[in-house]
C-alpha cells in the first residue's frame, strides 16, 4: 500500500481540478490559521472545517484553495488550516462570502468547537529579494518582479524562488508531509539571515527535486523580521534524505560552516544570524 492511499495529498480535499487550485508555490499569499479543537467535539470540528474549505474551495475557485492538516507529532488535535489567496485583495472576496464561517454555522462554530484563546492566524508573503529594505549584493534586489515592475505591484509566488520544472516541485497541495519551519532573525544581522535562508532552502531544492521542496516566507501584520520555511516532503522517509543530504554532501555542508557575518560586525557563521531557541519545527499531515 503507497504512502498516497494512507495518507492522501491536501489537494485530494477538493473536487477542483488540481490545475486551478492555489497552494503554497503559485499563491500570493499564505493565511494560517491554527485552532485546538475541543476533545470531545472533534469529529464535529473536523466535519465543520471540511465544510468550510469545501463552500471557499468551490465558490472562489481561481482565487482562494483552502487546505486542512493535522499535526503530524505535536499536540493531539490541533488543527491547522492553510488559506491560499492569489493576492492580498482575495481576503476581501473571501470577508464578502462570509469569511471563516461555515455555512449553515456561522462563526459560532469556531466559538463552540475549539478551546477559546486557541485560534490564531499567521499571514505569509512569499520572500523576494530586497523585501522590507534588505540587501543582499545590489543585483539580485534588481531583479525581482517587484523592482522591475512598474504600476500596481503583486508578490512574485514562491515558485519563482526556484529554477525546478513544475513536476518536480512539491507544494501544500501535493506534498505527503509540510514542515513549518519559523526562526526570529537577529535584526542587526537581517539581511544575512534572508540570503542565508534563501540558500538553504534552493540547496535543498537543487539536491532533493521531487522529494523535498523549500520556499521562504515572511510573516506580515505580526512578528517583524521573522522567517518561515514551508519544507515539502514526499513522505516520512524523505527526513532522512535530508538528514544525509547535510552530512554527505560537502557543498550543502559548506553553507552552515562559511563565515557569512563581516568583520566589523564580528563575524561568525550563520548560527548567530538568529536569537537562541526562536527556531522551531512542526510537521503537518494532510487531515484524512
Amino acid at each position: 500500500m503507497s504512502v498516497e492511499t494512507i495518507v492522501p495529498p491536501a489537494q485530494h480535499q477538493t473536487s477542483v481540478p488540481a490545475a486551478e487550485i492555489l497552494h503554497s508555490a503559485n499563491c500570493g499569499l499564505v493565511v494560517e490559521r491554527v485552532a485546538q479543537v475541543r476533545a470531545e467535539l472533534r469529529d464535529e470540528a473536523v466535519s465543520f472545517v471540511r465544510q468550510l474549505a469545501d463552500e471557499v474551495n468551490t465558490k472562489q475557485a481561481g482565487s482562494a484553495t483552502m487546505l486542512v492538516f493535522e499535526e503530524t507529532f505535536g499536540t493531539k488535535d490541533r488543527i491547522h488550516v492553510l488559506l491560499h489567496l492569489a493576492s492580498l485583495d482575495g481576503y476581501y472576496e473571501l470577508v464578502q462570502l462570509g469569511g471563516w464561517a461555515a455555512p449553515g454555522a456561522g462563526t459560532d462554530g469556531w466559538n463552540r468547537l475549539f478551546t477559546p484563546g486557541s485560534v490564531q492566524e499567521t499571514v505569509l508573503m512569499p520572500q523576494f529579494w530586497g523585501m522590507y529594505g534588505t540587501r543582499v549584493d545590489g543585483e539580485l534586489e534588481r531583479q525581482s518582479a517587484v523592482y522591475r515592475t512598474a504600476g500596481p505591484v503583486s508578490i512574485p509566488p514562491a515558485r519563482q524562488q526556484t529554477s525546478l520544472p513544475d513536476d518536480r516541485i512539491l507544494h501544500s497541495g501535493n506534498a505527503g508531509i509540510v514542515m513549518h519551519r519559523t526562526g526570529q532573525m537577529v535584526y542587526d544581522l537581517r539581511s544575512e539571515a534572508r540570503q542565508f535562508g534563501r540558500e538553504v532552502a534552493e540547496s535543498i531544492n537543487k539536491n532533493l527535486p521531487g522529494e523535498c521542496t523549500v520556499f521562504v516566507y515572511e510573516e506580515a501584520f505580526g512578528q517583524a523580521d521573522r522567517l518561515h520555511w514551508l519544507i515539502h516532503v514526499k513522505d516520512l522517509t524523505t527526513y532522512l534524505s535530508l538528514l544525509q543530504l547535510h552530512v554527505r554532501d560537502e557543498e550543502v555542508r559548506d553553507i552552515y560552516f562559511r563565515e557569512r557575518i563581516a568583520p566589523e560586525k564580528g563575524g561568525g557563521t550563520w548560527a548567530r544570524l538568529f536569537i537562541d531557541g526562536s527556531m522551531a519545527d512542526v510537521a503537518l499531515t494532510p487531515q484524512r
